[in-house]
């Protein structure tokens, strides 16, 4: 069998990063200028990224499937982003916060990659601050905390509920420096559609220019994947409607492993599903669980009333409410976890206790924090985000509760990683949420922000230069070269037989009806019986896409539906391999909950005897079963014990 080498430091747990920038090979500022760098995304992984390539010295193209680096999808973060800064006094550390990474994630992610993550925190807030990120501040003038879920203390820096914005902004300035200067040259609109593989090593993409539809070849002596993730997978998710897994799926045929496919997070705060003709879905930030409490009806008949439209959330009693998180979870109440507060949710509204026309949402109640704070003080912590609920729902949350309800929301998983975010594929990278390394099973919240910036500012400009700096002899590489030849063939092939097919079904139905496999049997809960039927079903959609698509207009020009076929094509395939990891895992962790294996309480209940690795997949060909391969987990410094947030 394969061995899987993570490459992790000998070492002390927390030496192991130092040792690292101590002993790694350098590239010298003159030789920089001789290699050249593509990297895929420009959101704050790859725009972090590429920015600071740029200032190193490196040539780097840096490709945006928007118009600007400011309309990636880092833009709709909300919350914030945890650092171990330890402000409050209130006990946090850098070892802290690589538990309850660990912890949170359910013991499924490896050790050395998230101590390291927590270990460079206080570095990224550094590095905002002195961008001109505008974090909240406490009336002395340092930045403000607040707390987030799986965690008992206050780590998470926020900027209202603009958040991602405001780092987004903050990379943007540092790459727009970069393109000034010509370290980076930036290509707006372009979209990968596959990586160029020379001897074994990743030496450039093809991408289509989405304006004029023309296919291009880029050559490089390094690929960076910096795409996000596949959440889409599933139609309706809080992803932008231009998220997709295409460029990490290309990586994968190409040889790249995929890893842990199955697990993708669920989060308990979103404005539930309104209408069968909905296309995405809208996350309300999980810090208004800090202020806000979640409860249902205790009585079934006054949800049944609610339901019919004869009684309003404030016509319930305090003492007919159940405050269901804080009750089962006293230690953590309403912050628990993302994966056990979206199970709780479910649990309540299938015993018949939900709200809302559909039965399939939950109340998020202000009316203690607006008494306790006054409503000046919590509009100005949550004004943005009541507003934009306002606008959507047509209520008004600070006086009557929101209802939200679990959605699709995050992929820990992704391509596999080393400890230098090196994939299988020697010169291929994959950062940020295109990658698997830090989350295990479930992320906690206000993490995604910290490892995309931690990646792009300062992990990867050091890894990178491990591998680059054998390859300074290495001259640029043509474009008329035969692999640059069969990649843009084999897509142009594809291309056409997508317009040829002519049938009658739009793009969108066709992943309207993925999702609702996925999310059914692939979803919040899943079953050997039912990722069995997922599997079967896929194969009628597959053969449905390729036999029954309509994709309008011509291939070379602006055609927004040839886009979208492309990535449903990949949906459809990442769709099978989730299944397939899912099945494979006979345990529940964190997001990947299956119902043969729950604790008396309703719980996840793992099998570390059997499950304690990360699953690798290994692309076969066109409809042949992926090979799974194993990197087995190892904790030398957390014990590994059922996760409890009752105490």
């Amino acid at each position: 069998m394969t061995q899987i080498d993570s490459k992790i430091p000998e070492g002390p747990l927390a030496e192991k990063w130092s040792n690292y920038k101590a002993h790694q090979k350098l590239v010298n500022p003159a030789n920089k200028r001789r290699l050249d760098i593509i990297v895929v995304g420009t959101g704050l992984a790859g725009g972090s990224a590429a920015a600071s390539l740029g200032e190193l010295g490196f040539n780097v193209l840096n490709f945006c499937i928007q118009d600007s680096p400011r309309r990636a999808h880092s833009i709709a973060a909300q919350g914030g982003i945890n650092a171990a800064k330890n402000y409050q006094n209130d006990g946090d550390s850098v070892y802290r916060l690589f538990y309850d990474t660990i912890k949170g994630g359910d013991y499924r992610a490896r050790e050395a990659n998230v101590y390291r993550l927590a270990e460079v925190s206080n570095s990224i807030i550094d590095q905002c601050v002195a961008q001109g990120v505008p974090f909240a501040r406490e009336y002395g003038g340092l930045l403000a905390n607040r707390s987030f879920g799986g965690a008992q203390v206050s780590r998470t820096f926020y900027a209202k509920g603009q958040t991602g914005q405001q780092l987004l902004l903050g990379a943007y300035s540092a790459l727009s420096r970069q393109v000034n200067k010509g370290t980076v040259k930036l290509y707006t609109r372009y979209e990968m559609l596959d990586l160029v593989v020379i001897d074994g090593r990743a030496r450039g993409i093809i991408a289509r220019n989405l304006v004029t539809g023309k296919i291009e070849r880029f050559s490089a002596h390094a690929v960076v994947i910096a795409t996000g993730g596949y959440g889409n997978t599933f139609f309706l998710s809080t992803n932008a409607m231009g998220s997709n897994g295409s460029a990490a799926y290309q990586c994968y045929k190409k040889g790249a492993y995929f890893a842990n496919p199955a697990f993708a997070q669920i989060h308990p705060t979103c404005i539930p599903v309104h209408g069968e003709f909905q296309s995405k879905l809208t996350l309300m930030s999980e810090s208004l669980r800090n202020d806000g409490r979640i409860w249902t009806p205790k009585n079934i008949k006054d949800a049944e009333a609610i339901r019919a439209g004869k009684l309003k959330p404030t016509d319930i009693k305090e003492e007919d409410r159940d405050y269901y998180l804080e009750r089962r979870y006293p230690a953590f109440g309403n912050l628990v976890p993302r994966d056990v507060a979206s199970r709780a949710a479910k649990e309540r509204c299938d015993a018949g206790y939900g709200v809302g026309s559909t039965g399939l949402a939950v109340y998020l109640d202000f009316k203690d924090a607006i008494e306790r704070l006054g409503r000046d003080a919590v509009e100005a912590r949550y004004g943005n985000l009541f507003q934009m609920y306002e606008k959507i729902v047509d209520e008004n949350p600070y006086e009557t509760p929101m209802m939200i309800y679990p959605a699709i929301h995050y992929t820990m998983g992704g391509i596999w990683v080393d400890y230098e975010l090196s994939t299988s594929i020697p010169g291929l990278f994959a950062i940020g949420e295109a990658n698997f390394s830090d989350h295990g099973a479930n992320r906690l919240g206000a993490s995604a922000l910290m490892q995309g910036l931690a990646d792009g500012y300062f992990v990867l400009p050091y890894t990178i230069q491990n591998y680059l700096a054998d390859q300074i002899q290495v001259p640029r590489f043509s474009t008329d070269l035969p692999e640059f030849d069969k990649a843009e063939k084999d897509i142009r092939d594809r291309i056409n037989k997508l317009m040829n097919i002519k049938g009658k079904r739009s793009v969108d139905s066709i992943h309207k009806e993925l999702g609702l496999i996925m999310w059914e049997f692939v979803g919040m809960a899943r079953s050997k019986e039912g990722l069995e039927t997922a599997l079967e079903k896929l194969k009628e959609v597959k053969k449905e896409f390729w036999t029954n698509v309509r994709i309008p207009g011509e291939a070379n020009t602006l055609n927004t539906e040839l886009e979208k076929a492309l990535r449903v094509a990949d949906f459809i395939e990442i769709g099978r391999l989730m299944a397939l990891d899912a099945l494979n895992r006979n345990e529940s962790c964190g997001g990947h909950f299956r119902v043969e294996y729950q604790t008396d309480e309703g719980e996840a209940l793992r099998q570390d005897d059997k499950y304690m690795y990360v699953s690798c997949w290994k692309y076969e060909g066109e409809d042949k079963d992926p090979i799974m391969l194993k990197e087995d987990l190892n904790y030398e410094c957390i014990k590994v014990q059922q996760r409890n947030y009752k105490q």
